[in-house]
């Protein structure tokens, strides 16, 4: 028997295709409508496949079911603004790439990203540094931004490295709490993923505003608002603090917090998901620091190792 989503689906789906029978559509209209159907389909599938999701993976991640997927990749499905949002926030991508023209020049413009996304990091930088209006290295000014995966060691390697280089160390999620005078679950809890993304990219460019110099930690979920992560990759000296899944989990554990698998037997499996699908974000970053099987001692000297050798902080150690 279908599920109730599969059968709230399949209505939706009902409802389009008597639409499309409605003999008092216009017909230049009609053909717009379905033109944009196949255009949000053939997006939906072209970024699921840059992401090398299969359509059940994007079916669990959105909750959008995979019938439903194949009627939409296929063009036949007319799809809601809501579950359009699913799917993007599945694919982390904002729900607009969807929408995008299909024009020569907007094609153009949507391959360019994808060869910039592929690209290795020396090979981005050039080209920020061509795009940009004053040089790449002037607008990061003397800022480190540390960009991962919950448990990489982003904090605990944050304000070592901070307090070596007499520089000021940021936790922005820290800072969110601060300026909103409450924790983090209650801004989600009130104004949804959308409204703390928000919140985050205000205060991200309010520690801009404030530090020319800082070493910063973010949450592993920025690379979520595309706005918010370019600002971030203009703005600052980027390092991805990068582990394994299974680091990732252990080290979340080792500092107490037992809720990543308490009662879910999934979780490891969700960790990799999640990982696999941020890697081509967190590989945007300058640079790469690997910490899988190291100690905090030997992280922390390639660390300060990679600063000295980039000028990243514009000065040497004071300790």
């Amino acid at each position: 028997m279908p599920s109730p989503v599969d059968q709230q689906q399949s209505r939706a789906l009902d409802v389009a295709e008597a639409g499309k029978r409605y003999r008092g559509d216009d017909a230049d209209t009609s053909e717009r409508v379905l033109a944009l159907i196949r255009q949000v389909g053939d997006s939906v599938r072209d970024c699921r496949k840059s992401r090398r999701m299969s359509r059940r993976e994007l079916s669990e991640r959105s909750g959008v079911s995979p019938r439903y997927l194949v009627k939409l990749e296929s063009g036949d499905g007319n799809i809601s603004i809501g579950l359009l949002k699913k799917i993007a926030l599945a694919l982390e991508v904002p729900i607009e790439q969807f929408l995008m023209d299909t024009e020569p020049r907007c094609r153009e413009s949507r391959r360019v990203m994808d060869l910039y996304r592929d690209a290795n990091a020396a090979t981005r930088e050039r080209v920020r540094q061509i795009l940009e209006s004053g040089p790449m290295h002037a607008r990061q000014s003397r800022r480190l931004c540390l960009i991962g995966l919950r448990g990489a060691g982003k904090s605990t390697l944050g304000a070592r490295i901070a307090k070596s280089f007499d520089a000021p160390f940021v936790e922005l999620n820290n800072e969110i709490e601060r300026h909103t005078d409450m924790p983090i679950s209650e801004i989600i809890a009130l104004y949804g993923q959308e409204g703390f993304r928000q919140i985050e990219a205000k205060t991200l460019s309010e520690i801009i505003e404030r530090h020319e110099r800082a070493v910063v930690a973010v949450a592993g979920g920025i690379v979520s608002n595309e706005d918010t992560f370019f600002n971030l990759l203009s703005r600052f000296h980027t390092v991805w603090i990068k582990t394994t899944a299974n680091e990732h989990m252990d080290r979340v554990r080792a500092q107490g917090d037992l809720r990543p698998m308490q009662g879910n037997p999934k979780a490891m499996s969700q960790l990799q998901q999640i990982l696999r699908s941020r890697e081509v974000f967190y590989s945007q970053a300058e640079h790469v620091l690997d910490t899988s099987g190291k100690s905090v001692e030997k992280s922390l000297a390639e660390l300060s190792d990679l600063i000295s050798k980039h000028h990243i902080l514009g000065n040497d150690q004071t300790q």
